[in-house]
């Protein structure tokens, strides 16, 4: 099978043989994953439950760093204090004959125990103290880490709310369009030279896409007007009756030029506008859009001996309607234009595991190397060994245009070859 067609070529769904595995990922549209997402993984925080925001690190880096201070503190105060017990020593004293003193521990010294007792009472008490002084102190310092780690959490909060603002509006820019900044206010800090270049970035890029909008809509107009009065001139020769069989010949085949032109310039332009991402999402039902591309399809499908087919099961996406029957009409020309007389194409629809919806079909045709897959997406790429210079196979762009619809959708889209011929193209659509 050849690839892409013209502005509505691509290929269909399997009829009769077992469904390719699912796609892991869309050959040119890759996800990012979500900030909220937790981190999964190995390395220093593959064990927690929780992503590891750098909220979370300077909070544990905070209370880390007063953990140690507070550990070596106390082991430093523990060796004074001690220390200082040691080198209390009280003097000699000597008793009279015949004297006992009575010691608060309910032994009794005379003359030649007092000095030991004593001593040994010292000590005694000595080790009590710093027991009961570094009793208190773990306490007070596990009590002081637990507020330091607040304190350490709601600092590191502020101190990242500059970041986190930008990262609003990344993603309000994303999901909406360019014209939002930050507009950080403020000290001149890192972090305001970080907003300042990013709102920078924003001004180029929206110049650039305003720049891409007027050269489409100025191309639009200074290429399909050109075409439509050469197609309007060949038209009015050919109605003449008195024009001869050879410039009849020749009409037909300007026309057939011109018309290949018109699909080129339709699916240059459409390629353009799709390429970006949609800033307005509504509810579609992907099975009535599949429809309508069915019906649309059938009468060229009739005339090229292809049998069409679907099995159509509800499924809500989120996206442009239009752009979405795009989508089903160029994958079903694609099948049925890089087919064989007497194949078939089959659409399906279906809920998408996780939310969405699942479009694919599949068809017959000619057998597509596994090297190939990758390319085929590309605009006007074709497979090796097809024939470039019918028109009726369209311009090699219907690929193309529905990886760039997909793209603007945040959707995935995967082709496999099938192994009697032919291809499996499988879309899917993220829901609303």
């Amino acid at each position: 099978m050849t690839t892409p067609p013209s502005p509505g070529g691509s290929s269909g769904a399997p009829g009769g043989t077992p469904a390719p595995p699912q796609p892991t990922q869309p050959p040119a549209v890759a996800a990012a994953p979500s900030p909220a997402e937790p981190a999964s993984g190995g390395g220093l925080f593959g064990w927690l439950q929780l992503r590891p925001t750098i909220r979370i690190r300077l909070t544990l880096l905070y209370g880390g760093m007063f953990l140690m201070a507070g550990v070596l503190l106390l082991l430093l105060m523990y060796y004074f204090v001690q220390q200082a017990f040691h080198d209390a020593s009280l003097p000699y004293i000597r008793l009279g004959p015949n004297v006992q003193v009575a010691l608060p521990n309910g032994q009794v010294a005379t003359e030649g125990t007092f000095n030991q007792l004593i001593r040994e009472y010292q000590q005694q008490e000595s080790a009590d103290s710093l027991t009961t002084l570094l009793r208190k102190s773990l306490t007070v310092m596990v009590c002081l880490a637990v507020i330091a780690f607040i304190l350490g959490y709601a600092l590191a909060g502020r101190v990242l709310q500059p970041l986190n603002r930008i990262t609003r509006t990344a993603r309000e820019v994303v999901g909406s369009d360019l014209h939002r900044r930050i507009d950080m206010d403020g000290p001149d800090d890192e972090l305001k030279e970080l907003a300042d270049t990013f709102d920078e970035m924003l001004e180029r890029l929206d110049r650039a896409f305003d720049s891409q909008r007027r050269f489409v809509a100025n191309a639009s107009h200074e290429l399909r007007t050109p075409l439509a009065i050469n197609r309007t001139l060949l038209e009015v020769q050919l109605s003449d009756p008195a024009a001869s069989p050879d410039l009849q010949q020749l009409g037909k085949t300007l026309l057939a030029t011109n018309e290949r032109s018109e699909q080129l310039v339709e699916g240059l332009l459409l390629l353009a506008r799709s390429d970006n991402e949609l800033t307005e999402r509504r509810p579609v039902e992907l099975s009535e859009v599949a429809q309508r591309a069915v019906e649309v399809t059938k009468p060229e499908a009739a005339g090229r001996e292809v049998e069409v087919r679907s099995q159509l099961h509800p499924a809500v996406v989120g996206g442009n309607g239009v752009l979405l029957e795009r989508i089903a009409l160029n994958l079903l020309q694609n099948g049925i234009r890089y087919n064989t007389p007497g194949g078939w194409v089959e659409i399906t629809s279906a809920p998408a595991p996780g939310g969405g919806g699942e479009l694919t079909v599949s068809n017959t045709g000619p057998v597509v190397p596994g090297y190939e897959l990758e390319h085929i997406f590309e605009p006007f790429r074709r497979v090796k060994g097809a024939d470039r210079t019918r028109s009726d196979k369209g311009v090699g762009l219907g690929l193309s245009i529905v990886r760039s619809v997909v793209r603007a959708h945040g959707g995935a889209i995967e082709a496999t070859a099938r192994p009697g011929g032919g291809l499996t193209i499988r879309v899917r659509i993220p829901g609303v």
